[in-house]
């Protein structure tokens, strides 16, 4: 199992109020791009082995909600609660209710197959419990979600999903 150590956070009554109304799912901003799921814990026993091992299996979706603007990924932000971060380095144009899945190891981005890879062998997300943050390329929020798997993964495969 994973575990990363993040600094505690003041949480306020109003945002505790937020998540315990909706616990998969913290405040909600404004953005075409939401984070529609992700698969937290890949398959099989974790391996960072480049290789031989699973981060492949491990993804992120991000889907453009939006009905009428294509949106470009170019500069958006995801980060966990320790820090660990991605950049979408280049052009990857999103449809109307199209998708991406941002996944853990190497391998070669295609639009074609609405994937772009972190082009780094290490998890980023944590088995246990952790935050997922979506910013734009102005450094707004976009969507941010945190999870638990025993209160957030009930049938216990690995993945939740926050929007349908």
């Amino acid at each position: 199992m994973r575990i990363r150590f993040a600094p505690a956070a003041v949480v306020t009554a109003g945002t505790l109020a937020v998540v315990l109304a909706a616990p998969a799912q913290a405040t909600e901003y404004s953005s075409a791009l939401k984070i529609k799921g992700v698969q937290y814990d890949a398959p099989g026993r974790d391996s960072n082995n480049c290789r031989t091992g699973n981060t492949r299996d491990e993804y992120l979706t991000i889907k453009n909600y939006s009905r009428s603007t294509t949106v470009n990924l170019k500069g958006y932000v995801v980060k966990d609660a320790a820090g660990n971060r991605f950049t979408f380095p280049s052009n990857h144009y999103l449809e109307p209710g199209d998708y991406v899945k941002l996944r853990g190891g190497h391998g070669t981005d295609s639009d074609a197959n609405n994937v772009v890879y972190r082009q780094n062998c290490n998890f980023m997300w944590n088995n246990d419990r952790d935050t997922i943050y979506l910013y734009k390329p102005s450094g707004a929020h976009a969507d941010t979600h945190a999870y638990t798997r025993s209160r957030d993964d009930r049938d216990g495969n690995g993945y939740i999903t926050f929007h349908g």
